[in-house]
């Protein structure tokens, strides 16, 4: 616990912090306004949310109030709260991320889920061999291994940066030596017709180009475009790996591969025309949205 001694009138306290912050906050249209002064003063101070109303009375120090000025600076510039931080849970698991990866989202958990529900924790089923492709911080595939860790997972990306990162978070999160990471463009560091993955996994660049400008500045101005930027059409980096997966997945494996929430009949139709598949079912996420292609190959 904290020791500052009682505060005065014109001292800044815990609560008369949180109440102007947030106030700042929404004069300046800050998503959350309230839990993200909470979130950000809880890092300042060092302690957990729920601490800051237990102390709520407790005066600030001159060094404690100028790393909180500067934090509130970058929040309203627009800077999202996890790169404030450096983490974001995820999988109820905190990872470290910055602006050369993007932030993990509650509804890629479907992902997980849906990777989970096809590998068995019953190890006399046999092991299964994963791939994931556009790791980023590395969220989706340590998510699955710290579940079903006696499986084989390789996960790649085209950003050495990210890849940086994402072992980082493999290392901090134990389950680097399950996790076999490497740099390349989607599929072009495998040998083709290499029948050796149970399961590839991506949540790809989705976004129609022409749409970023007008996302979220927190989105527009922070995260990578090159993880947002799906193309003309927010499909290209889907076509490329659907029409490549099929030469290294088994005989019944399954592509999943999350998409936009109104992407399913698009991508059913790619599917269709690139022939090499038997079967696809679409997961909704909690919102109702299409979120994930559960591909299966004949």
């Amino acid at each position: 616990m904290r020791n500052h001694p009682k505060s005065t009138m014109h001292e800044w306290t815990i609560i008369k912090l949180l109440e102007w912050t947030t106030s700042y906050f929404k004069s300046h249209h800050i998503e959350s306004p309230r839990a993200a002064a909470e979130i950000l003063l809880a890092h300042i101070l060092n302690l957990d949310r729920i601490h800051l109303y237990l102390q709520y009375d407790q005066p600030l120090c001159k060094d404690e109030l100028a790393k909180f000025k500067a934090l509130i600076k970058r929040r309203v510039a627009g800077e999202p709260v996890a790169y404030i931080l450096g983490t974001k849970e995820f999988w109820s698991m905190d990872f470290y991320v910055n602006q050369n990866v993007l932030i993990p989202r509650p509804e890629t958990e479907c992902l997980v889920e849906a990777a989970l529900a096809l590998l068995p924790d019953d190890l006399n089923m046999g092991q299964r061999n994963v791939l994931e492709l556009g790791t980023g911080s590395g969220a989706v595939v340590i998510s699955i291994a710290s579940e079903r860790p006696d499986n084989f997972f390789f996960s790649s990306d085209c950003s050495m940066n990210a890849i940086t990162i994402a072992k980082k978070n493999a290392v901090n999160l134990h389950v680097e030596h399950r996790i076999n990471f490497f740099s390349g463009n989607w599929l072009l560091p495998l040998k083709e017709n290499r029948h050796f993955f149970d399961i590839i996994i991506s949540n790809p660049p989705y976004i129609p180009k022409g749409v970023i400008p007008g996302l979220q500045p927190e989105i527009c101005k922070y995260e990578p475009v090159i993880a947002l930027d799906g193309g003309e059409d927010g499909l290209s980096s889907l076509k490329n790996i659907i029409f490549n997966a099929h030469m290294y997945l088994k005989e019944n494996g399954y592509l999943l591969l999350e998409i936009g929430e109104n992407q399913a009949s698009m991508l059913e139709k790619v599917i269709d025309d690139c022939g090499k598949y038997d079967q696809v079912t679409f997961i909704k996420d909690y919102s109702g949205y299409d979120r994930v292609a559960k591909i299966r190959t004949g």
